[in-house]
């Protein structure tokens, strides 16, 4: 099977088969596309079927050459992985070169969180006078009340809005869809977009359930999102390097530093393996003093 073929198929499986998002097929579709490139210029005619375990070690050294970093190269590998599943599933090879392909060492390196005079900073810098002043207020409360990723908050939707009962439906990656709580301060914030703002703008077809809208009545874009905090941050006078994810990490962060159980945490962040939450829930010394006299019976 020739390189495209097998990209096109594997494209159709993420789809169909694994229900991944646009945004991950793509990832995935370029990480084969490097696999693709590295066997190109290879002496040797090389297909998917006929690329070896020594062949695939040798691509992350090339890839490393090229001053790939070790976590960019561990997602590479995953996607790589699930190349060859697919090619196993479809009996167009017989073996998997990719099980025994070791991920790199990668040092986690926790981002910054906010702390909740910071929080509370950023959502003062925003000027509610303006119609985009009371939903950009919603926004930074949801994110950080409910741990949302952009993608999330961007694509949530007015009927998935349980406000009575003080829970949102979210759709997550995989299209897997989950229940978050919400408190009272996102309430509020939301209330008074959607009741007060919202009900006054053009709305576009098909754009008439989601929730954040930007002046032409059409949903807004992660890029604004991303804009929309670094500009809070700025104004607030936070020096720190920070993004969207920031405040769903503080929300984490916030969250297990409260006491909260770090399951409940990991459902309310949408994670399917609890050792991706423990990364988010980087606790802080005094914390993990506190919890050892309390609860160690030596202590």
């Amino acid at each position: 099977m020739d390189w495209r073929s097998a990209i096109k198929g594997f494209r159709a499986y993420l789809k169909l088969e694994r229900s991944l998002s646009e945004n991950s097929i793509e990832a995935y579709s370029r990480d084969i596309e490097k696999l693709y490139q590295f066997a190109d210029i290879q002496p040797a005619k090389l297909n998917p079927e006929n690329i070896t375990l020594i062949h695939l070690r040798q691509f992350i050294v090339w890839a490393s050459d090229l001053g790939m970093i070790p976590s960019s190269q561990a997602r590479i590998l995953s996607g790589i992985k699930a190349f060859y599943k697919y090619l196993l599933m479809e009996d167009i090879i017989k073996t998997d070169p990719s099980e025994l392909l070791e991920s790199p060492k990668i040092q986690r390196k926790l981002p910054d969180t906010l702390g909740i005079n910071e929080i509370n900073r950023l959502i003062e810098a925003i000027d509610v006078s303006k119609p985009e002043g009371a939903r950009n207020k919603a926004i930074v409360e949801v994110l950080y009340g409910c741990g949302l990723r952009v993608s999330e908050l961007t694509g949530l939707k007015l009927s998935n809005l349980y406000l009575d009962i003080e829970f949102i439906k979210v759709t997550g990656k995989g299209s897997k869809e989950r229940l978050v709580p919400i408190g009272t301060s996102a309430i509020k914030a939301l209330k008074i977009w959607i009741e007060n703002i919202r009900v006054h703008f053009a709305i576009k077809k098909g754009q008439e359930d989601i929730v954040f809208l930007n002046r032409r009545g059409s949903g807004l874009s992660r890029v604004y999102i991303f804009m929309l905090i670094k500009q809070l941050a700025e104004l607030a006078g936070i020096k720190k390097t920070i993004s969207p994810h920031t405040l769903r990490h503080s929300f984490a962060t916030h969250l297990v530093e409260g006491g909260a159980d770090l399951r409940a945490v990991q459902e309310m962040l949408g994670h399917e393996s609890i050792t991706t939450t423990e990364i988010y829930t980087h606790l802080d010394r005094e914390y993990l003093k506190g919890t050892i006299i309390q609860f160690h019976p030596r202590s």
